[in-house]
């Protein structure tokens, strides 16, 4: 086959190319080339997507199209380029369009989704809220050129592993490799919903290979804080001890959730957040995903991590310093 990536430079779409290469298929990657080197071993077009003819330059047809856009005009822009081109489009949206993030165990095809973007709107970055609806209207735009016969619309949940640029799972594995007294975010019978790059990039290539069509969330198994936890520390160098410390706790002293600084990555707060982490991946099974014990996610990760400056989750002096609170209280 010949697979056509839109992006192909950094984490997910780097995965979708080296795994499409490795398969061998014929892979183009189209991208401006600021954000990441293109994987060896596969043809690299250089584009502006911003521009309604940014894709002109891409020569042929194509049997099959990875996007993972997020900005309904680069999407419009490759949908209209290629309409015609390619045999099938898989489009990368996200768990970020589900209106209800509370409700424990929804699946695609019970639960709602944001109203799409206004017309015109096109910065998916104002807001998570803008993210969402950008994303809906990224997907009415494939499904609605496309057809959905033709249409693999993959809602990706919160992928790590290798390459992830995001840091929010390296915050964790980093964590548990130096060991010591951990802070852990809410209760231990808590979920955590995550899925590894490879895993859901080698479903992405197999829906090309078999012309896989529908609506899918991008997820692994939920499993508990605790067995999220056991996995970090499985072989890691040093002795970790967990205290788990309560989210009205953490929330009085402005830590914040999910990502960025002073924050502890991949904690949500509950009950508005119960259903975001915990979806039915029953579907996605179904259709084919397959996904690997999250021990070996947490062992590669961590046999690719490099030095660099704290940007993301909790200081030391910041943990140490809420740890003291917490068994002084």
């Amino acid at each position: 086959m010949k697979i056509l990536v839109l992006g192909g430079t950094v984490f997910l779409g780097r995965a979708v190319a080296r795994q499409a290469r490795d398969a061998g298929h014929e892979v183009v990657c189209a991208a401006r080339g600021e954000s990441g080197e293109p994987v060896e071993g596969v043809a690299f077009v250089r584009v502006d997507r911003d521009r309604p003819d940014g894709l002109d330059a891409l020569d042929g047809t194509f049997d099959a199209v990875v996007d993972v856009g997020r900005r309904p005009s680069h999407v419009r822009h490759a949908a209209t380029s290629l309409r015609g081109r390619a045999g099938h489009f898989t489009f990368v949206s996200s768990g970020s369009v589900y209106a209800d993030a509370a409700t424990p165990g929804q699946t695609v095809a019970t639960a709602p989704v944001m109203a799409p973007a206004e017309p015109g709107f096109d910065d998916p970055s104002a807001d998570a809220e803008a993210y969402g609806r950008c994303k809906v209207t990224c997907e009415q735009v494939v499904s609605g050129t496309f057809g959905t016969e033709a249409s693999f619309i993959c809602r990706a949940g919160l992928i790590v592993g290798p390459e992830d640029p995001t840091g929010r799972f390296d915050y964790w594995v980093r964590r548990h490799a130096r060991g010591g007294e951990i802070l852990a975010p809410g209760t231990p019978d808590e979920r955590v919903q995550v899925v590894d790059v490879r895993d859901l990039a080698g479903w992405i290539v197999q829906a090309a290979e078999r012309g896989l069509a529908g609506t899918f969330d991008g997820i692994g198994s939920p499993v508990t804080r605790r067995e999220f936890h056991a996995a970090l520390a499985e072989g890691a160098p040093s002795v970790h001890e967990l205290t788990w410390i309560p989210q009205e706790f953490l929330a009085a002293r402005e830590v914040a959730p999910w990502s960025g600084p002073r924050s502890l990555p991949v904690w949500l707060p509950l009950p508005e957040y119960a259903g975001f982490l915990t979806r039915d991946d029953g579907p996605s099974i179904a259709a084919g995903l397959r996904t690997r014990p999250l021990a070996e996610t947490v062992a590669d990760t961590r046999s690719g991590l490099r030095d660099e400056p704290h940007r993301i989750g909790l200081t030391e002096e910041e943990e140490a310093e809420l740890l003291r609170e917490w068994h002084a209280r």
